[in-house]
């Protein structure tokens, strides 16, 4: 019903993290050394925040397209029963909860793939 809502929470956290992190490397360049070579921390960000809207945008649009999202208000059909809030909100700690967390963990898994790729090119470039 709103489980699309976590990701979307989320989402606006980590976009705001990565803007804070992008900041700071534009502030302190890097130093030139070996470690010089990898993936910034706010382009890894980047990644997780375009899953997390992506997911985000996709529920949304399936739960319109099922009327569980309308265009007034509450905007959400389970808003206007008590009952169903309590189910919608337990959909979301459950559900919402656990669809975050597994995109977090597939980003985390991109992550250190990633690091290994680059970490495997400079080894061989030597």
């Amino acid at each position: 019903m709103a489980c699309f809502l976590v990701s979307a929470a989320e989402a606006v956290v980590v976009t705001a993290v990565e803007k804070i992190e992008e900041k700071k490397e534009q502030a302190s360049p890097e130093k030139e050394s070996a470690e010089a070579v990898k993936i910034p921390l706010s382009r890894k960000l980047k990644w997780l925040t375009y899953m997390l809207w992506g997911g985000s945008f996709l529920l949304m649009f399936e739960h319109i397209w099922h009327g569980e999202v309308v265009p007034w208000f509450p905007f959400l059909t389970a808003m206007s029963d008590p009952e169903e809030t309590m189910t919608m909100l337990h959909e979301m700690a459950t559900v919402g909860v656990s669809m975050a967390v597994l995109v977090t963990v597939v980003w985390l898994g991109i992550c250190v793939t990633a690091d290994i790729i680059v970490k495997r090119a400079v080894s061989e470039a030597k």
